[in-house]
């Protein structure tokens, strides 16, 4: 089973979200995704400034096995990327939840932050989806 921390929220999306305290957000793609798609050949990132809207598609990342987007799990501004990911996407194969991080936003609506997952409730969905594939 992926590694899950526990200090992180989640989405059904399979994004996690690390609350920095200060109004903004780290997010990157979890384990569990990062396994799915495999080797990152490509990743393509926003600007920083984009305004985003909850659940709007800002991030592509293309895999030996796939291309797919990374979801904005709260609205608001993208105030950093993670620049490393241009030359190096094999950082998120590597280290999805520390070197591999996307992007940060500046949350607009706090009240984003209640609709993600716990690290309980992110363990079920993958628990959910490995019965459904069963």
């Amino acid at each position: 089973m992926s590694h899950i921390p526990e200090n992180l929220l989640y989405t059904r999306t399979h994004e996690w979200v690390h609350n920095n305290g200060d109004g903004t957000v780290t997010v990157g793609i979890t384990d569990h995704a990062q396994d799915l798609l495999g080797d990152m050949v490509f990743i393509e990132l926003p600007e920083i400034g984009t305004t985003v809207d909850r659940e709007e598609e800002v991030v592509v990342v293309e895999s030996v096995k796939a291309a797919s987007d990374v979801y904005a799990p709260v609205g608001g501004e993208i105030v950093a990327v993670n620049e490393r990911l241009t030359n190096a996407p094999e950082l998120v194969n590597k280290d999805a939840y520390d070197d591999g991080w996307m992007m940060k936003i500046r949350v607009e609506d706090k009240l984003d932050l209640d609709e993600l997952l716990s690290s309980q409730d992110y363990q079920e969905l993958l628990e959910e989806e490995q019965d459904d594939e069963d």
